[in-house]
């Protein structure tokens, strides 16, 4: 894909659209392109994270099990895969299977870092709707913790 399609790609990404356009075009440049064949494997759970994957075409089985059970999830094109990664070190929590020829764009976490440093708008936009997120994550944890409770109580 040429640099304004890559551009326009991850800007179809709930979270990365907050960025603004200069620091997408830098994520956009940076970002590395990878070819998978059915059965390649992105990364294995477990293993240590240093950003996400955009999958551009083709689709990524997510299995949190390495047993041979069918994948959990299916990631297909727009998926964007270990988006906390692209913030914070993290083991993978799947593995992740390529089901058929696949595309994906490798964001790295150094990069995004540096683009968020030179770009504070963005980084405000990002951390916000971080924040949104993991507010509303822990009303939902404290209400099943009530429902919890109430039936230890009964």
């Amino acid at each position: 894909m040429a640099l304004n399609d890559d551009i326009a790609f991850l800007a179809r990404q709930p979270l990365l659209s907050l960025m603004d356009r200069d620091a997408l075009r830098l994520v956009a440049f940076a970002a590395e392109s990878r070819t998978l064949r059915a059965g390649d494997v992105l990364f294995r759970r477990g293993e240590g994270s240093d950003g996400a994957f955009l999958v551009v075409s083709g689709a990524v089985a997510l299995s949190r099990e390495d047993d041979g059970r069918p994948a959990e999830e299916i990631a297909g094109p727009g998926a964007l895969i270990g988006e906390l990664a692209l913030f914070a070190a993290l083991e993978r929590p799947a593995t992740a299977i390529a089901r058929e020829p696949t595309q994906v764009m490798k964001l790295s976490r150094s990069v995004m870092r540096r683009v968020l440093a030179e770009s504070p708008d963005s980084a405000a936009a990002l951390a916000h709707a971080i924040e949104e997120r993991l507010t509303g994550f822990t009303g939902e944890l404290a209400s099943v913790g009530m429902s919890l409770r109430a039936i230890d109580w009964r």
